[in-house]
């Protein structure tokens, strides 16, 4: 558990100083409210994800291209479900 810890920081780090504000936004709050849920695998994929232009994940977390093979699959499915249900809570409260 304390391993899972420690990478979960790492990721949450990496996520919410991406260096490209609405990355930031996207991925910081994903691996904070998601990260520990998602399995050792889907971690895996997590990271593997990180490693992409910031520019093209915020793309394909909002669904405006297309997602590549090697990054489609369950945690890009929980990582555009997540932007739709925190976006759709920001606009309910006014921001938008």
């Amino acid at each position: 558990m304390a391993d899972n810890d420690s990478r979960l920081k790492r990721l949450s780090f990496r996520c919410w100083r991406r260096g490209f504000r609405e990355a930031d936004m996207v991925l910081g709050p994903f691996c904070d409210q998601e990260g520990p849920k998602l399995s050792e695998a889907e971690l895996d994929a997590f990271e593997r994800l990180l490693e992409a232009q910031d520019q093209d994940i915020y793309e394909w977390a909002i669904g405006r291209a297309p997602v590549p093979p090697e990054h489609a699959g369950p945690v890009m499915d929980k990582l555009q479900a997540f932007v739709r249900e925190h976006v759709a809570v920001a606009v309910a409260r006014g921001i938008g």
